[in-house]
């Protein structure tokens, strides 16, 4: 079955070569909307958001998995809970939530019973709510479906439209926490990918991971705001920015390190020189699409949920046949913290091996102790055998 054209709302396509078939320029500012646009609202500031509610939470999560079943769904990423009703939790229930979301980067959850209203209503419960820059309802946004594939619309604009990206990760404070419910879908296809990068980090070398430490990501809406006017025939909320974030963050919560690029909004490197950065940035893009052990697909059906992590996971759409009107969701976002980096904090699997070697130790101290008893014992002519 062939693959639906690309969009051709895009002002690119009716700029082509009769003998190629490409457009004789990509950027899309042939567009006179883009440069006669003016957004309503200024461009933010930095803000304090809440204190993330994971902070909150009983590490054990024993409230949540009270009436919760987790299926971890791979080994670095992604949780089903099954048998519960989020609109059902509690506030303590919701913070253990929170830090499921903070290790496991992406929970789901099938058939659920929520509406826009107590969507919302839940959501704030974890933050200040944010609003996308194409959002006109303050409280959430509707996803529609996206049969785009970037590595044909690349051809076409600049923008990397569908290509893993964490959401609106150029703001000054990039959310922390996304929620989407399904409310159309269709049988086949419009399934969404996500990729940790607590687990892209630990696949780096030493040395890169060292390199890429000192270097701030470039992330920039541009791109996106072009786009919204150009193809959507939206008109965004804020103007286009430029943000510099550290390559690599520290997760408040957990502690732990993740990479911070992403091909959507990430264009270079502010430390190195274009064509270094191009080349760091091709890299990367491949380091992503080939991360399978750090990977997980959800298949979407009406009335499924996912909730996940912006700080330690990017995402994506699967382009597909289906008829993009088919595919509905509702978004809820709350502002995260300014990314930091802090050069002392553990990566994930730093961790992993640091907390075996303690409990190993921790296990032959304990074996010491208890071959020292039984020698006291049977100096003291004690039957150590059955009784």
């Amino acid at each position: 079955m062939a693959r639906p054209a690309p969009k051709d709302s895009l002002e690119a396509y009716k700029h082509l070569s009769p003998d190629s078939g490409f457009p004789t320029i990509i950027h899309p500012h042939f567009n006179p909307k883009i440069a006669s646009h003016v957004p309503p609202d200024p461009i933010r500031e930095e803000i304090t958001p809440p204190k993330d509610r994971a902070f909150f939470a009983d590490p054990a999560k024993a409230s949540l998995f009270s009436v919760a079943k987790p299926v971890d769904l791979s080994e670095s990423i992604g949780t089903l809970l099954e048998g519960m009703q989020l609109s059902q939790l509690d506030g303590k229930q919701l913070d253990e939530l929170a830090a499921l979301v903070d290790e496991r980067g992406v929970v789901f959850f099938r058939d659920q019973d929520l509406d826009t209203e107590g969507q919302v209503k839940l959501f704030e419960h974890f933050g200040t709510l944010d609003k996308h820059p194409a959002q006109k309802d303050q409280k959430h946004v509707t996803i529609n479906g996206s049969i785009v594939d970037w590595r044909n619309v690349s051809n076409y604009t600049l923008w990397l439209n569908a290509e893993f990206h964490a959401d609106t990760s150029f703001e000054i404070n990039p959310p922390s926490y996304s929620l989407l419910r399904m409310e159309e879908h269709p049988p086949v296809g419009g399934d969404t990918a996500w990729v940790s990068q607590y687990g892209l980090y630990d696949a780096l070398s030493d040395h890169l991971k060292k390199f890429v430490g000192g270097l701030h990501a470039v992330h920039t809406s541009r791109l996106q705001y072009d786009t919204i006017i150009d193809s959507w025939g939206g008109e965004p909320n804020r103007p286009p920015i430029d943000t510099h974030h550290p390559a690599v963050r520290t997760h408040p919560v957990t502690g732990l390190k993740a990479l911070n690029v992403n091909p959507g909004f990430v264009t270079g490197f502010a430390e190195l020189k274009k064509e270094e950065s191009d080349q760091l940035l091709q890299f990367f893009k491949l380091h992503i699409h080939s991360a399978d052990d750090h990977y997980v697909r959800w298949k979407w059906a009406v009335g499924s949920v996912a909730m996940w992590d912006n700080r330690v996971t990017i995402h994506r759409v699967i382009p597909g046949n289906y008829p993009a009107s088919s595919r509905t969701g509702i978004r809820t976002t709350v502002f995260g913290e300014k990314p930091y980096f802090d050069r002392q904090s553990e990566s994930r699997e730093q961790r992993i091996s640091r907390l075996a070697a303690e409990k190993a130790k921790k296990s032959n101290e304990n074996g010491v102790e208890h071959t020292s008893e039984l020698s006291i014992h049977a100096s003291n002519g004690v039957n150590l055998g059955a009784s």
